[in-house]
């Protein structure tokens, strides 16, 4: 059986050029006693195909592709593949996430030049639950994470430096888009709120800000740990602006982290927010450990107070801006991102965007700007 499988082909000048997928020769779709899913393109690329498990998904992973004309109800027919999403992942790079309904293994996988381009193939056959956990994992591939694009020489120097590094994290990227409501994708709003802020930040004499991410790519929570790590992060946060069923919730929040998973609507955020690795298909074998280990540390460190303190005079000057705040404006949840026993963080919920309230006010630079002006003030504070 074939565990994963890497196609990298090198060929002059194809990388640089978008690929182009045509929803005509793409399918998901039963076969006799298989799954066999279609990508008709251009022409030929480097890919890469493998699965994971609990739950099972298969993930394809397209360099150059646009998957911009694929409409997901469309690609799905037959009962063995529940559900596909599709994204950016990385600078270059497009992944396709198929959910599987029953253990399936990658029996044949390829690529073929045709006369309209290229045919990707890939057919998976049915497999015991035992035969599928032991296929199942992302291949090794070493910096394959390393997704910031940020020079490790530039992060070396940022981290030796005297200066109060903050790392700023916009929630959500890529193919985990966020929230989604009244035309406003969570992933480029916070994208914007952060670049805004790090321009607000990097005026501070004393202060550098860096971003987990520039541009719409997909981020693992890991990875976001693991950069802000790299360039010495004094002060690690991360924004999002969650969307729920009801439009009454409103108002901005700063979460911490606690040990006991908080309380039952925390959760729900919680699990909203950090859904887009398991989407996105990221392999999350012992993270639970790893969350574990980090919060025994962070019991025994300086940072969660600290975490605390900041989040409390970040609520209070984001208050004094004239920013709505939540009726709970400090709230605790179990946030991979909040885990860090290196140094305090904090993640702001900036609003909610499915209240028409918040998302105006999120949506106009001047709101923006309130809430880059309240996490300035709490920072020159710091900073001292």
């Amino acid at each position: 059986m074939i565990r994963w499988l890497l196609s990298f082909l090198f060929i002059a000048n194809l990388a640089s050029a978008q690929v182009t997928v045509d929803p005509a020769r793409t399918s998901v779709s039963d076969g006799w006693w298989t799954l066999e899913v279609a990508m008709g393109l251009d022409r030929i690329t480097p890919y890469r195909v493998f699965t994971l498990d609990d739950p099972r998904r298969l993930v394809l992973d397209v360099e150059g592709a646009s998957f911009g004309g694929l409409d997901a109800g469309a690609l799905l027919s037959g009962d063995r593949a529940t559900d596909v999403r599709f994204g950016p992942l990385r600078p270059g790079w497009s992944r396709m996430v198929v959910d599987l309904a029953e253990p399936l293994v990658i029996a044949q996988a390829g690529m073929v030049r045709t006369d309209a381009g290229a045919d990707l193939s890939i057919v998976l056959e049915r497999a015991s639950a035992a035969e599928f956990a032991a296929a199942a994992g992302a291949p090794p591939d070493p910096g394959w994470d390393d997704v910031t694009g940020f020079d490790p020489d530039a992060a070396a120097a940022l981290a030796a430096s005297e200066d109060f590094v903050v790392v700023i994290d916009p929630g959500h990227g890529g193919i985990d888009p966020g929230a989604f409501q009244g035309g406003i994708k969570e992933a480029d709003l916070m994208l914007i709120l952060g670049a805004e802020l790090a321009v607000m930040l990097n005026a501070q004499e004393g202060v550098q800000a860096v971003l987990t991410r520039e541009t719409d790519v997909f981020v693992p929570l890991s990875a976001r740990m693991t950069f802000a790590r790299q360039v010495g992060a004094d002060l690690f946060i991360s924004l999002h602006a969650d969307a729920l069923g009801e439009d009454d919730v409103r108002g901005a929040s700063v979460y911490t982290l606690s040990s006991d998973g908080g309380d039952a609507a925390g959760q729900r955020i919680v699990e909203r927010h950090e859904r887009g690795d398991l989407l996105a298909g990221v392999d999350l074998n012992n993270a639970e450990d790893r969350v574990a280990t980090a919060l025994m540390d962070l019991a025994r460190a300086r940072t969660g107070p600290e975490g605390k303190r900041v989040a409390d005079a970040l609520a209070a000057s984001m208050q004094s801006q004239g920013v709505t705040m939540n009726t709970r404006p400090r709230r605790e949840g179990q946030f991979v991102v909040l885990t860090a026993a290196d140094f305090p963080s904090v993640l702001i919920e900036a609003g909610f965007l499915s209240n028409a309230q918040d998302r105006a006010f999120l949506a106009t630079p001047e709101g923006r700007a309130r809430i880059a002006r309240a996490i300035r003030d709490t920072v020159v504070l710091l900073a001292r």
